[in-house]
């Protein structure tokens, strides 16, 4: 029986959910999430959890923030004043604004919070800070 080692490319069904059952996201009713071991293509929590299982073995795994998507960082969560945000948006709380750096790099930004004289702006990735389970079932294996 082989088992997935890194470098091996495996597609897996799975279902993500948070502490309170509140499920996240789901392979179900999809075709099975495929990703190469080693490859840092999907959150390293995730990645430890297939390697070593066997094919129609299930896992089920708590993965901390450290090993998902990070803690918030407050340095990313900032107030900017009504008067730069754009004339042509109506800022709302949940509103997703896409920011080009000087880098020529797109950065997303989540609207937090409005005031009469700012906006909060919150550049974290929407999971920072969450502990994420997933009920995983490794269905294919395919050795390089």
């Amino acid at each position: 029986m082989q088992n997935a080692q890194t470098g091996d490319t495996v597609k897996v069904h799975y279902k993500g959910y948070f502490d309170d059952g509140e499920v996240f996201d789901s392979s179900e009713g999809r075709e099975p999430l495929e990703f190469t071991l080693g490859q840092n293509q999907v959150i390293p929590g995730f990645e430890t959890a297939v390697i070593g299982k066997s094919i129609d073995e299930q896992v089920q795994v708590r993965i901390p923030p450290q090993e998902a998507y990070g803690e918030q960082n407050k340095d990313l969560i900032f107030d900017i004043e009504r008067s730069q945000f754009p004339a042509d948006i109506t800022p709302q709380v949940g509103l997703k604004l896409q920011v080009e750096a000087e880098d020529g790099r797109r950065h997303t930004f989540v609207v937090r919070a409005i005031s009469d004289s700012a906006v909060q702006l919150d550049g974290n990735h929407p999971m920072a800070g969450k502990t994420l389970n997933f009920d995983i079932t490794l269905i294919d294996i395919n050795k390089e």
